[in-house]
């Protein structure tokens, strides 16, 4: 996708601590999951991950999904941005 999805304020500034270098150790998961529900379908496993769809792919994030995103998941988090067409670039050219 070359355009980026639209998103809220509130969605941009998640997306953007995201992105942020040095990354940051303040990402809530209900704002996480909020933006993801913005982008597909989300729901919670019995075992305490989140699974997305968006678009075709279906994205899985390990738990414990509460309180705030560590390093592999802000990474995971960037890269699947990436791949529907979110980027730090994208999100600075609004």
């Amino acid at each position: 996708m070359s355009d980026s999805p639209h998103l809220d304020s509130h969605h941009r500034a998640t997306c953007e601590k995201i992105f942020r270098h040095p990354t940051s150790h303040n990402i809530q998961w209900h704002d996480v999951t909020s933006l993801l529900e913005s982008l597909g379908e989300c729901r919670e496993t019995k075992h305490g991950s989140l699974e997305c769809k968006i678009g075709e792919e279906l994205h899985v994030f390990p738990g414990p999904l509460h309180r705030e995103l560590n390093d592999q998941h802000v990474g995971d988090m960037r890269k699947l941005l990436k791949s529907v067409g979110i980027t730090a670039d994208t999100l600075g050219s609004h």
